[in-house]
């Protein structure tokens, strides 16, 4: 289990326990916080759950893929601490991260 805290482009804060093996995405989505869309429900086909991951954090996840990079390319307001939630999958490595969103994901 994996403590996540999702905070939005004003900086409200939304913290919940997400079970490993799940999807930062699929957990934002069931737990609605605001500001993951998630709209291919997790394909890594939308870039509509890009969030920006702290720099302290990026090393414990797993490299970026050829179909994420493809993706984060289309993303507006990407940087280089970008990642899309559905390509990460909550773990004990991970419990107590905070992600940050974009303003808005279009």
């Amino acid at each position: 289990m994996a403590k996540v805290t999702y905070i939005e482009h004003n900086g409200k804060e939304h913290t919940i326990e997400v079970a490993n093996g799940l999807t930062l995405m699929e957990a934002a989505v069931k737990n609605a916080v605001p500001g993951i869309d998630g709209d291919c429900g997790g394909a890594c086909a939308c870039a509509t759950c890009m969030v920006y991951v702290p720099e302290e954090w990026l090393k414990k996840l797993p490299p970026v893929e050829t179909m994420e990079e493809t993706m984060l390319d289309f993303c507006e307001r990407r940087e280089d601490n970008s990642r899309l939630s559905c390509q990460i999958v909550a773990s004990d490595a991970i419990d107590g991260i905070r992600v940050n969103m974009p303003e808005s994901q279009h």
